[in-house]
């Protein structure tokens, strides 16, 4: 028997709404526009600025650490029941790994946090608005 799981290359984007996708990649594509014509300076501001943009893994896994400690602390200190949290957020990390999407990460999509692979396309193009690719850099 041949388990078969989504390739690690686009399978957030595979799993989110059409209607988010489309929402996220307008944005995107704005960001874009706006930029044209600005100064080499104010480009690399904005790249420095998606260097540090959180992507959906990120935002995915502080906020599910967070809980499982919280989930664990609580267990240890008030009712042994917290423990469950540290379980339920557990398996939806695991269900991620595995698939490409948990529960919590509809919420995040729709927040419009994007993908690692989202964010790299908009500083490829910003990197060729800038010239990077035809000026011999």
């Amino acid at each position: 028997m041949e388990i078969i799981l989504p390739s690690t290359f686009e399978r957030v984007e595979e799993h989110t709404s059409d209607k988010v996708n489309l929402k996220i990649s307008e944005q995107t594509k704005r960001n874009i526009n706006y930029y044209r014509g600005k100064s080499y300076n104010e480009i690399e501001r904005r790249l420095k600025d998606l260097d540090a943009e959180w992507d959906t893994e990120r935002v995915l896994e502080a906020n599910a650490s967070s809980l499982i400690l919280v989930g664990t602390a609580l267990g240890f200190a008030v009712n042994r029941k917290w423990h469950l949290l540290s379980g339920v957020v557990g398996g939806f990390l695991l269900q991620h790994a595995l698939q490409g999407w948990c529960p919590p990460l509809s919420v995040i999509r729709r927040m419009g946090v994007r993908t690692a692979t989202e964010i790299n396309e908009e500083k490829t193009a910003l990197k060729e608005i800038r010239g990077d690719f035809g000026s011999g850099k």
